[in-house]
């Protein structure tokens, strides 16, 4: 018996769904998602976004925070929340949107680079981001997920019909059984290629295209041969630097991973060349882990200010997750900024301990960490001046 479209509709159903919508059961940072309804949230105000960077800078709008932002339940959750914000961000500030996601769960370990450390989120994330933004992809899925189900039952199928081949009547036509055997062969080495290339449509990608630019051809070229069959096929890889020769005219979404100050004048040219070149026909820009501004490179002079004038301040966080050494800092586009302690003792393993409308600095969040656990007192208690001096001393220590 074969399977078909109508008994396979509920089937894709369950296995394909938008990106927004991927719930992985295994989580990386937490048991379960904390729930969030007896917990105190420390800020009720509003974030109004006027910060939406393209050639119509004008444009603003207001993005209510008044929730606080959850754990994700793993890596492929992070990736498919961060996706959808991007997506979320797009279609409220329209074409050329410019946005920003930061995934740091090193917890400070400088063993492996940023972008060594956050290469199978980025690979996620792009998956993720293409399914949800670049149409036609999610129909091409759809499809390469049919294909490879009915492939699976029809090889099955050609199994039990091999099987039950030993119980055919011995007068049948000797001819005519060599013959359906060779057939069956055929259809069987077709069958099984499919099911080997997971159902992948071998026809080449004709719609809009994502394109990711690293840090250097290396990068890039270890990319296009490790992930070609673990993204969609509208995904191009780049690098920054060199002469670029890579045609853009089908440019939909340009992301750069992990940008850093020695990258910072490409990062320009290919951002205004590919903006000039595809109008309004490019969705949105989108920068993971920037580092565009260094003090060896740049400086925190005159030239780094007007960098991060010109690429930096104007990108619209869409998503943010930091691990800690007792917890996370995340949060995800338009909610709060949440800061979560472990707590074996609390539902999922983690409790909220504050929820503020802005990114805290470093020294900001371990206080928010000391005030919690009674180690410090909080503002207005202590010492005052004494205390805020001692912080900022601290503070620039730290950079």
């Amino acid at each position: 018996m074969r399977i078909t479209r109508s008994s396979l509709a509920a089937l894709l159903a369950a296995i394909v769904l938008p990106a927004a919508f991927l719930a992985p059961t295994v989580n990386a940072f937490a048991p379960s998602i904390p729930r969030l309804s007896n917990t105190h949230v420390t800020s009720d105000t509003t974030y109004h976004h006027c910060q939406i960077p393209s050639r119509a800078s004008s444009r603003c709008f207001s993005a209510p925070l008044s929730q606080p932002t959850e754990l994700p339940d793993s890596l492929a959750d992070a990736a498919s929340i961060a996706a959808n914000a991007c997506h979320q961000i797009h279609l409220a500030g329209g074409p050329m949107t410019r946005c920003r996601v930061d995934f740091d769960t090193s917890v400070g370990d400088e063993t492996y680079t940023t972008l060594k450390s956050s290469t199978e989120f980025m690979q996620q994330f792009v998956s993720a981001l293409s399914l949800v933004a670049i149409p036609g992809v999610m129909e091409r899925k759809q499809a390469e997920v049919m294909r490879l189900v009915q492939a699976k039952a029809e090889l099955k199928q050609l199994k039990e019909d091999e099987m039950n081949a030993t119980d055919i009547a011995e007068d049948e036509a000797s001819g005519e059984k060599v013959k359906d055997n060779e057939i069956n062969a055929e259809r069987e080495a077709e069958l099984i290629k499919i099911v080997e290339s997971q159902g992948a449509d071998p026809t080449p990608w004709a719609g809009p295209k994502l394109r990711i630019y690293f840090p250097d051809e290396g990068s890039a070229a270890l990319a296009r041969r490790d992930w070609k069959r673990e993204v969609p096929p509208c995904v191009e890889f780049s690098s920054c630097g060199g002469v670029q020769t890579a045609d853009v005219t089908s440019d939909s979404i340009i992301i750069f991973f992990c940008p850093r100050a020695s990258e910072a004048e490409f990062v320009e040219e290919i951002l205004y060349r590919t903006e000039e070149t595809r109008g309004d026909e490019l969705m949105m820009t989108v920068m993971v882990n920037p580092l565009l501004v260094d003090m060896g490179v740049t400086g925190f002079g005159m030239a780094g200010r007007r960098l991060r004038e010109r690429l930096i301040d104007n990108l619209i966080p869409a998503y943010y997750l930091r691990t800690l050494p007792w917890g996370a800092l995340t949060r995800v586009w338009p909610q709060l900024f949440t800061v979560w302690q472990d707590d074996e003792n609390a539902e999922g393993g983690y409790r909220m301990i504050k929820a503020m409308d802005r990114l805290p600095s470093n020294p900001e969040v371990e206080d928010i960490y000391d005030i919690e656990n009674g180690d410090k007192k909080e503002p207005g208690e202590g010492p005052g001046f004494l205390e805020s001096l001692s912080d900022f001393v601290n503070g620039m220590t730290r950079l």
